[in-house]
């Protein structure tokens, strides 16, 4: 990355921060919104924790506890994710369970450009001393000491691999990893996806074309205020990845090292919800969906259920696009209506739906077909409670989580959200 363009691109965070939306809140709008917590983490941990817990059963059967390199840590954003993960969806009777206890951690060291993130991570856990967070820039290989151990676990997550302007910048950074690697690790990569929603005026079939979109980070600013202080909103420049982008950096870094680094798994995160389908920056056919998501959160309040559907606007020269988005369109909307009609259909009075629903048809995709048939025990088990507006604090959210489990067993892991994350494996043994 050109100095200037990055010392330019680093006033964007310090100015987020200086605002005091980024601070760590909670709710219907700024960084750390209800879809941050609720969809963006979950879904990450999600498909993490297995191989989480593979690597934390290495260490352990070696008498060794973890070590964590956070690339592009903020202010500890990816300490509080990783410590999210859970060993398993615990049953009624149990008691959750976090993966990456105290006792398994050894260190966590973050790194990031921005001093003014990382004082506020220094200030957020200055009380944990295997917590260390230091400036440096890993656009110039890894920032890490010959004599330091290597580590177990390399973390880059919320788009931060997508700083990389330059691929080769990216491909040396993994390619240091592999090479200090003594015997095995896992690398998170995360990219700002090529092909989602948000920006299909950047779409290209060409991938030496529009390769550095112009991010204006406005979504930390409510509607009113993003208009007002629109000539004042910094620009980044960052990377857009498709899967196939990600895969060749990724074959380049393993050449580069002379080590494999092997994929495990791709997926997309945030499909039609991400930041800037509320600001409809660069889609004039933009929704406020994420607001809507947020909504469905939110406590005591109740959400419009036709702010939540999708009306999918196709682009041409596109059709492998538009056949997934149209297919996932049409199976979010069912779900919304679905449990619309079941609300509808619901007598509080006699506990029961007033007319029979009609039957979910076989031919619908097995995780809408689940979903559907849980929203409706929902609506049936809760819907006669009438204290603790059962809706807005029971219903809703479990509407937010069923629209989740939708998207997460539809997406293709092609770069087609807001990101596409990647899972490595370097294997010595």
């Amino acid at each position: 990355m050109v100095e200037g363009i990055k010392d330019q691109q680093m006033e964007v965070y310090s100015e987020a921060v200086k605002s005091g939306l980024y601070a760590k809140k909670t709710g219907l709008v700024g960084k750390y919104d209800n879809v941050r917590r609720y969809w963006e983490d979950e879904i990450t941990r999600q498909f993490l924790r297995p191989y989480l817990q593979n690597l934390l059963h290495r260490s352990q059967s070696q008498m060794q506890r973890l070590r964590i390199l956070d690339l592009g840590c903020g202010s500890a954003d990816g300490y509080e994710l990783l410590a999210g993960v859970r060993h398993r969806d615990p049953s009624l009777q149990e008691v959750e369970v976090d993966l990456l206890t105290p006792d398994v951690l050894g260190i966590y060291k973050g790194f990031d450009l921005n001093k003014d993130l990382i004082l506020q991570a220094r200030e957020l856990y200055s009380h944990n001393p295997k917590m260390v967070f230091e400036q440096g820039d890993f656009t110039h290989g890894l920032p890490v000491s010959k004599n330091e151990s290597p580590y177990d676990l390399y973390f880059a997550s919320y788009g931060t691999c997508s700083h990389h302007n330059r691929d080769q910048t990216l491909v040396r950074l993994l390619a240091d990893i592999a090479g200090r690697v003594e015997k095995h690790c896992l690398i998170i990569c995360d990219w700002i996806g090529r092909y989602s929603y948000e920006w299909p005026s950047l779409w290209v079939n060409d991938f030496s074309k529009e390769r550095n979109m112009d991010y204006v980070v406005s979504y930390i600013y409510e509607k009113e205020e993003r208009e007002q202080r629109r000539g004042e909103l910094q620009h980044l420049s960052l990377r857009l990845v498709s899967r196939k982008e990600a895969e060749t950096i990724v074959t380049e870094a393993s050449e580069k090292a002379g080590v494999e680094i092997k994929p495990l798994v791709y997926f997309d995160r945030s499909v039609f919800t991400g930041r800037h389908m509320d600001t409809a920056e660069y889609n004039p056919h933009a929704q406020p969906i994420r607001l809507a998501v947020n909504s469905l959160h939110e406590v005591n309040m109740r959400t419009d259920l036709t702010h939540l559907l999708v009306d999918y606007v196709p682009k041409r020269g596109f059709e492998f696009l538009n056949d997934y988005f149209e297919h996932l369109q049409m199976c979010w909307n069912t779900l919304i209506q679905y449990v619309g009609e079941l609300l509808q259909r619901y007598d509080e009075k006699q506990q029961r739906f007033s007319v029979e629903l009609p039957v979910i048809p076989g031919s619908y995709p097995p995780a809408l077909r689940d979903m559907m048939e849980r929203m409706r025990q929902v609506v049936e088990g809760i819907g006669w409670l009438g204290i603790g507006l059962p809706r807005e604090n029971i219903i809703e959210p479990q509407l937010g989580y069923a629209l989740r489990h939708l998207i997460t067993n539809l997406q293709q892991g092609q770069g087609c959200a807001h990101g596409l994350v990647g899972i490595f494996e370097v294997d010595k043994t």
